[in-house]
């Protein structure tokens, strides 16, 4: 663990530096999530499921083998309920 005390004021400032980025990068990720509401409610206004697009986003997200096999065990437990 750093020392914070007097005679290591370099730490304390290093800290303080660390702790104001952290909170401009909380401050913007409020704003970039305001922003996304904005869109959503516009593409929304426009005749657009809302919570599709999340889903949509989601799945952009991630890798394709990982929708591939996960895909395949749901249709393999939709099968074995007989649900197919």
């Amino acid at each position: 663990m750093t020392d914070l005390s007097g005679s290591h004021g370099v730490a304390a400032g290093e800290l303080k530096q660390f702790i104001e980025r952290i909170e401009r990068l909380e401050d913007e990720k409020t704003e970039i999530g305001e922003q996304i509401k904005e869109v959503m409610a516009e593409a929304k206004g426009r005749g657009y499921d809302t919570k599709v697009i999340r889903k949509v986003v989601a799945i952009r997200k991630r890798d394709a083998d990982d929708i591939a096999e996960e895909e395949a065990v749901f249709e393999m437990y939709k099968s074995a309920l007989g649900m197919a």
